[in-house]
């Protein structure tokens, strides 16, 4: 690998051990307040290596391959490039980006389950060769256009819950395995292994049972065909919390030691994306407009109503919506809390409240009911556990500009680093010192990436 990009515009800033990210959120909304009160992200990128640690201890020798979609910033991409860890692609962009890392196409799978010809053709120029199949059409289309591609057959799984009906699935039943093997070996493509995926949300960890038991099938079934199998790809889903990881683990362990034992020469591989990076950020917005609206709507559940007629209900609108950071909130609930910015007292009354993005979309609404103390315009919410998904590509919607993210590190994160021989001369450029006591001007190199 040839290390960072030499024109990535960011800086990391390295915290002494006096200095907290909640200093660099308080520094920035000031310098925001006065500049012009754009939303932003503060991302911790020591995070990134305490997962990688953690997984290195949980659930070696499983290599991570991570998914670049999940959250693209080249802070994040250049870290976990430097850790060693793989990526998986689902565009021609993403290929690029990754490819602009040095990274190696060995470390590269390409997985969009629907797959234009053009970016199978790009892949086949970069000699990115491994790429997931599910059907016959994209299996055809692979080998017209991508000769030495190694596919991986994605098998379904049965973790389709009440909340995950409407989503859309993706792979192949075992059934079905078979036919592709088939027109595999008349169009001369190589098979060399199984992926599946389970969603985070799913909550049957039996479910990792069958996909497993049933990715062993497919490999006894390839063994028919002459086919050398060689890469298990058990997909994402992991959380982020180390306790789930540990009961993954668990789960998985046992069965993986029979089915492919180390001696079978099967390199298994995952896809953790949110677990790399969901707590790693913070997105600090700003309140642009605000309303008093008619209590037609019940309280958050949980919490005793006691209001009277006379209390106000208000509307708050935000510089950032779901055409931008909160873009996950047209497909799914989300995972976090606003938190207020300013102080208030403990005894300050709380009113039934709502969230809004900047668009005034009917489909903009970040969060329904919320018990927030009144707020005015120009005052900031928090909101933790932004790294995933949100930080990708980004509607210009309404000519809000995108946030700017500014990257951190503690220097034992740090420490960590060199201790794991990663740490190198070209990484450290963009490393500058950040002093306990924060006294930020705008002149200071305290760079961003938009």
């Amino acid at each position: 690998m040839k290390g960072f990009l030499e024109d990535a515009n960011y800086s990391i800033g390295l915290l002494d051990e006096g200095a907290t990210l909640a200093d660099v959120i308080d520094n920035c909304i000031y310098e925001h307040t006065h500049s012009g009160k754009r939303a932003f992200y503060v991302g911790d990128l020591g995070k990134l290596v305490k997962k990688n640690t953690q997984w290195q201890n949980v659930m070696a020798p499983i290599k991570p391959f991570y998914p670049v979609r999940c959250n693209s910033t080249p802070g994040v991409l250049e870290i976990l490039g430097t850790l060693g860890v793989g990526f998986a692609c689902s565009s021609k962009s993403e290929m690029v980006l990754v490819q602009d890392l040095g990274i190696s196409p060995e470390n590269m799978i390409y997985t969009n389950p629907c797959k234009q010809a053009s970016q199978i053709k790009y892949a086949a120029k970069a000699g990115i060769n491994i790429m997931t199949c599910d059907n016959d059409i994209e299996l055809k289309k692979i080998a017209r256009n991508h000769p030495n591609a190694k596919l991986l057959l994605h098998i379904a799984t049965e973790d389709i819950t009440a909340d995950e009906e409407m989503n859309m699935k993706f792979g192949t039943t075992l059934k079905n395995c078979r036919h592709l093997m088939e027109c595999a070996k008349e169009l001369g493509v190589q098979i060399v292994g199984v992926k599946f995926h389970v969603s985070g949300s799913c909550k049957e960890l039996q479910t990792y049972i069958h996909a497993i038991s049933d990715a062993r099938c497919v490999f006894d079934m390839a063994e028919e065909f002459g086919f050398k199998m060689n890469m298990l790809d058990i997909g994402g889903g992991f959380t982020g919390s180390e306790l789930q990881l540990e009961e993954v683990n668990h789960v998985i362990r046992p069965l993986l030691d029979v089915y492919f034992p180390k001696e079978s020469g099967v390199n298994v591989i995952a896809e953790p994306g949110c677990y790399y990076v969901s707590s790693a950020f913070t997105l600090a917005v700003n309140i642009i407009a605000k309303k008093t609206v008619e209590y037609d709507k019940l309280l958050p559940s949980g919490v005793e109503q006691t209001r009277n007629d006379d209390e106000p209900v208000f509307t708050y609108y935000i510089n950032d919506g779901v055409y931008g950071s909160f873009a996950n909130k047209l497909s799914e609930k989300l995972n976090t809390i606003p938190e207020v910015h300013k102080k208030y007292k403990e005894d300050e009354p709380l009113f039934a409240s709502s969230l809004w993005g900047p668009s005034c979309d009917e489909l903009d609404q970040i969060v329904e009911n919320c018990l927030l103390p009144e707020l005015s315009i120009g005052d900031w919410l928090i909101f933790d556990n932004m790294g995933s998904g949100t930080l990708g590509e980004q509607s210009t919607f309404n000519d809000y500009q995108r946030p700017l993210i500014y990257y951190m590190m503690s220097f034992s994160d740090w420490d960590e680093m060199q201790d794991a021989g990663i740490a190198s001369d070209t990484l450290m450029k963009n490393f500058f010192f950040v002093p306990s006591c924060i006294q930020l001007s705008p002149e200071d190199r305290f760079s961003t990436a938009a």
